[in-house]
């Protein structure tokens, strides 16, 4: 079969993998423009870009998807699929036409919950049990295509983003497979989304980064693993910005009713912070500029004082 994969971060990368270990015939790679990164702000290419080069591979880099030299050039390739991974550009009717069997997208959430750009941040910050992958047809809406075939993953307590992510990202790759063998036998009936259980995952925001001690210590927590390992839950600490990239809801033993932010002690695997409905223990953590370093160490090695109010940049005492 003759197939085009567009995708762009990591999460595509294993199922440009799954397609090339399977045989299928790749006749491009379609991923975003080399962006400029790190302190010396040099061009640098996707991971779907690096993987493609190192599988032999012919990539194409288009400012925009819809440019008319560029669609032209993708009807002439007759084409059986499209398989779009986490791209990062809408595609037109245009392209959406081409190929035989259709345009493929393997979306990481199990649809429609979590339609949008973030939904493994936001399936683990809204504490979700479960998640998935889901492939569907594409069509003009955001994620509103319809669905073809879903295999789920529970969501534990304590696992991140990042470690969710990984698993879709690989168990993406196995059901995309999948799905373009069955579709070609004629063994999927395409299955239309129920709109009134439909959810959004919107791109994250600076504002979606911010500790308020005033949520649950519950709320607190899925956000603090729902931003790792990207790109980290944050509150202050004397005027000092300090992502929190690891806490625990460990039952504690007394009651407080000390101000939401408060920290309130300290042992070895930490400090705890006064949330408004009880202790939380902050385990892992990140000064501005410096490298993560457990709590414990931030604790003596900054002299934080007990009392102390984490939460606006000038709290104090």
């Amino acid at each position: 079969m003759k197939v085009v994969f567009m995708g762009t971060p990591d999460f595509a990368v294993p199922s440009l993998e799954a397609l090339a270990k399977e045989g299928f015939d790749i006749l491009g790679v379609i991923t975003q423009p080399d962006r400029p990164k790190g302190r010396g702000q040099k061009l640098q290419p996707s991971p779907v870009k690096e993987k493609a080069v190192e599988l032999g591979l012919n990539v194409y880099q288009p400012n925009k998807i819809r440019e008319t030299e560029f669609v032209n050039f993708l009807q002439g390739l007759e084409l059986d699929f499209i398989v779009v991974v986490a791209f990062g550009q809408i595609l037109p009717k245009e392209i959406l036409n081409i190929p035989k069997y259709g345009c493929i997208n393997v979306h990481a959430s199990l649809l429609p919950k979590f339609r949008g750009a973030a939904p493994i941040h936001w399936a683990v910050i809204k504490g979700e049990k479960e998640t998935g992958v889901t492939t569907m047809f594409m069509d003009e809406g955001l994620d509103t295509g319809d669905m073809l075939l879903k295999e789920c993953i529970s969501i534990t307590s304590q696992m991140t983003t990042g470690e969710v992510h990984d698993k879709l990202a690989q168990l993406g790759g196995q059901l995309l497979i999948k799905t373009l063998n069955k579709l070609q036998k004629g063994q999927i009936t395409p299955e239309p989304q129920n709109e009134k259980e439909a959810s959004y995952a919107p791109l994250l925001k600076k504002e979606h980064e911010k500790i308020s001690w005033y949520n649950t210590r519950e709320d607190i927590h899925n956000l603090i693993r729902g931003m790792n390992s990207w790109p980290g839950a944050y509150t202050f600490y004397k005027g000092l910005r300090l992502k929190i990239w690891q806490s625990s809801l460990e039952n504690v033993k007394w009651d407080s009713i000390a101000q939401p932010g408060t920290i309130l002690a300290q042992d070895n695997q930490g400090f705890w912070v006064q949330t408004i409905d009880g202790p939380l223990l902050i385990t892992q953590v990140q000064p501005a500029g410096r490298k993560i370093m457990s709590a414990k160490d931030f604790f003596n090695g900054y002299q934080v004082e007990l009392g102390q109010v984490l939460g606006d940049k000038d709290a104090t005492k």
